[in-house]
């Protein structure tokens, strides 16, 4: 059984998730978890991978992000998270597109309004972690904010607190 079939609930062809020795290593630190926890922790992952991955890169300051949210949402130690943004970022860029949709949808399931905030929040911070968001990762967390049932006020009231890490603010005279 794959690793997404698993944690995600996702109907993935097994041939194209096979897993390597660093992904055993994944599926291991996370069957401790109940399965719920799981998910969802895989799920706020991956999302935070799309938004990583928009500019069809992940650089190491955007894994670092993704881990520290990661590890702080669920209390995981830092291999532990690690390991799930490994998932995460294997999950995105071998799968992305009309997955990436899927796995936000599951997220909006499992996730009340306040967690939905918390993660566009964490997107902006992986966003960010280069020193600027892109147009094209704020455009990524404005469509997940919406895929997410976010109003567009509130993901602005969001997006404003980063205002010093837009690309398109950087290098305005203040």
């Amino acid at each position: 059984m794959s690793l997404l079939k698993r944690f995600l609930g996702l109907d993935v062809d097994d041939a194209s998730t096979t897993p390597s020795p660093g992904l055993d290593r994944i599926i291991t630190a996370l069957e401790g978890m109940p399965p719920e926890r799981a998910r969802y922790l895989a799920a706020f992952a991956c999302v935070l991978a799309r938004v990583a991955h928009a500019d069809l890169e992940v650089d190491d300051s955007e894994v670092e992000a993704m881990r520290r949210a990661t590890a702080s949402l669920a209390n995981l130690s830092d291999e532990e998270a690690a390991l799930a943004v490994d998932i995460a970022v294997n999950h995105t860029v071998e799968h992305g597109g009309t997955q990436n949709y899927l796995v936000t949808r599951e997220f909006k399931e499992m996730a009340n309004r306040e967690q939905r905030m918390g993660l566009v929040e964490c997107l902006f911070a992986v966003g960010a972690a280069d020193g600027t968001i892109s147009t094209t990762e704020s455009g990524e967390v404005l469509k997940i904010a919406e895929e997410l049932g976010l109003s567009r006020s509130e993901t602005m009231a969001l997006r404003s607190g980063w205002k010093d890490h837009l690309a398109e603010f950087q290098g305005l005279k203040r």
